[in-house]
């Protein structure tokens, strides 16, 4: 049975890129200064252990990786960005203060674009109703109803954070960590030459990620008909780790097979979406988005690389 490859993944945070790597996650930022701080952190046995490779099961350990992870470097690159703090210091937040910002972040996400949704939707039960005399009907339209609401959402939220400057400024670096790995995946040199005419967009982005959850729960509710508020409710907890799991798999798919005559369709809303999510980075954006993943592949490979700044 042949080894599958390593899909190289990131996230771009303030002033700068983390590249999540196999065993390790870099982080490279961008000082007052002009320097690049650079570091490696091994990743925990949760993130790297058998359980990463189950098909399914991965899906739910690369979401909360990423909510805490995010979290985690998103707090140290602002610090490092700001020069609040020596960067070489291991000031994190504690861990429960970690924790209760995921949980916070969890019941906010479900609350607005699982929750909400469905009572918007619910609230024209009696419109629907009365529009169609079929049961089935009338289940099938309310749920393509709140999925529409939870897609505009989505996408209207993007947008208005995509206006703030500081979001542009991380938007640009979002592009230049895909670009990057672009570069790395069609095994090109990594320089700035080499890696700016390549998109900003890519398929595996979590912003596709967002949106195939959008696009999936439409389905997955819809095959429950349009049960009860409360346990609507429940339906739309209960199932949103199963919803990522499939939405994981699904994006994983698609990179995998870039050559598949499926993918640039099944690819297409995602790449479509991420026109909001990414912004043309310029060269000093690039560089430090090389730094990250040098750093990453090196730490990999178990190569001597200096963590800190050059």
């Amino acid at each position: 049975m042949s080894k599958q490859p390593f899909f190289y993944g990131g996230q771009a945070v303030i002033e700068g890129v983390m590249i999540r790597g196999q065993r390790f996650f870099s982080l490279a930022v961008r000082k007052q200064d002009g320097s690049i701080y650079r570091s490696a952190e091994a990743l925990g046995q949760i993130y790297t252990g058998p359980l990463r490779r189950m098909i399914f099961m991965r899906g739910i350990l690369i979401l909360l990786e990423t909510l805490i992870l995010g979290f985690k470097v998103l707090t140290k690159s602002a610090r490092i960005a700001l020069e609040s703090a020596d960067p070489n210091e291991n000031e994190e937040p504690p861990g429960w203060m970690m924790w209760m910002s995921v949980g916070i972040s969890i019941l906010i996400g479900i609350g607005v674009f699982f929750l909400l949704p469905l009572f918007a939707a619910r609230s024209m039960d009696s419109i629907i109703d009365g529009w169609v005399t079929s049961t089935t009907t009338g289940d099938i339209l309310s749920n393509l109803i709140e999925g529409l609401i939870r897609l505009i959402m989505l996408v209207g939220y993007i947008s208005l954070i995509g206006m703030m400057k500081d979001i542009k400024r991380v938007f640009e670096y979002h592009g230049a960590e895909h670009m990057t790995i672009h570069a790395y995946e069609n095994n090109l040199p990594l320089d700035v030459d080499h890696i700016r005419p390549f998109p900003t967009a890519h398929p595996r982005c979590g912003t596709a990620f967002l949106l195939t959850v959008a696009m999936i729960s439409i389905i997955i509710f819809a095959m429950l008909g349009r049960p009860d508020l409360q346990w609507a409710i429940l339906s739309r907890v209960l199932l949103i780790p199963v919803i990522a799991s499939i939405s994981y798999e699904f994006i994983r798919f698609n990179g995998a097979h870039p050559k598949s005559p499926l993918t640039p369709i099944l690819s297409a809303p995602g790449l479509l979406l991420q026109k909001l999510t990414t912004k043309r980075p310029d060269d000093d954006q690039i560089e430090v988005a090389i730094h990250a993943m040098e750093v990453a592949l090196a730490a990999d490979n178990q190569l001597p690389l200096n963590s800190d700044d050059s």
